[in-house]
């Protein structure tokens, strides 16, 4: 049951990155960006609950800036930084509830 509502606060934050990507970004726009998805990586890191969709976003956001696609990779990098936190989330929420799961 709680995976379905974290996978729904996966599904959520990207759709609210996808909709938050609707100007022109600039190179400074993609830095801010991906500073904050690579800071939640991070954190989801030391958590030792990084996902391999939020390394392949990071590589395509990366990607796109290189090609000079900096609204594309400011969606990129937001999507990334969702699916961090939706890591995140995971990892704290795995972490608590593992108890339940034991047999007494």
């Amino acid at each position: 049951m709680r995976r379905v509502a974290v996978i729904r606060l996966a599904a959520m934050a990207l759709f609210a990155a996808s909709a938050t990507a609707a100007f022109a970004a600039s190179a400074d726009d993609f830095k801010a960006a991906l500073a904050k998805a690579e800071a939640a990586n991070k954190a989801a890191g030391a958590l030792k609950n990084q996902w391999t969709t939020t390394a392949d976003r990071l590589k395509a956001a990366q990607a796109a800036a290189a090609a000079g696609k900096y609204d594309e990779a400011v969606k990129d990098a937001q999507q990334a930084e969702a699916l961090a936190n939706a890591s995140i989330a995971q990892a704290k929420e795995q972490a608590a509830d593992w108890t339940k799961a034991v047999i007494r």
